[in-house]
């Protein structure tokens, strides 16, 4: 069984990558449309500050890491509202996902759900590009998954 966990983990990575879009905004208000979720869903992404090229190492691990929290929220939440907010400032990247569903349970939080690697792959990947990853959860409230990556990980030189 667990070979079969990593096979579909490994197939979703494959799946889809954002070298095929323009920006990183338009990557990540595609991934609704890219898994079918309904439009009754109110799901909007908002761009802050000058746009700035990322690093291309870092921009699909970004992407991936975005992308994992607005698959989570679409199928976990039970949410009305999901909303996507990217920041570049001087200081890095900011990327935001959040909710306004049913949050998530305390210990699901920390350890994740039985059989369900999202949590702790955006984690990982957090961890291996260099950037802070922060999970606000309130029961009843919502959920907010925050990136920050440091500028001089983050951006281009030049």
């Amino acid at each position: 069984m667990m070979s079969i966990e990593l096979g579909n983990r490994m197939a979703q990575d494959l799946h889809s990558s954002s070298i095929c879009f323009p920006s990183l905004g338009h990557a990540l208000a595609d991934v609704p449309a890219e898994f079918g979720f309904p439009a009754a869903v109110g799901f909007r992404v908002v761009v802050k500050g000058r746009q700035r090229s990322l690093r291309a190492s870092l921009l699909d691990e970004v992407y991936r890491i975005g992308r994992e929290a607005i698959v989570n929220a679409y199928r976990h939440a039970q949410a009305e509202s999901i909303e996507t907010e990217i920041e570049f400032c001087s200081a890095g990247l900011r990327l935001a996902v959040r909710d306004n569903g049913c949050g998530i349970d305390l210990r699901r939080l920390h350890w994740g759900r039985r059989r369900h690697w999202g949590l702790q792959r955006m984690r990982e990947r957090s961890e291996q590009i260099g950037a802070r990853l922060r999970v606000l959860s309130r029961v009843a409230l919502g959920t907010e998954i925050e990136l920050c990556v440091p500028g001089r990980t983050a951006f281009e030189q030049g």
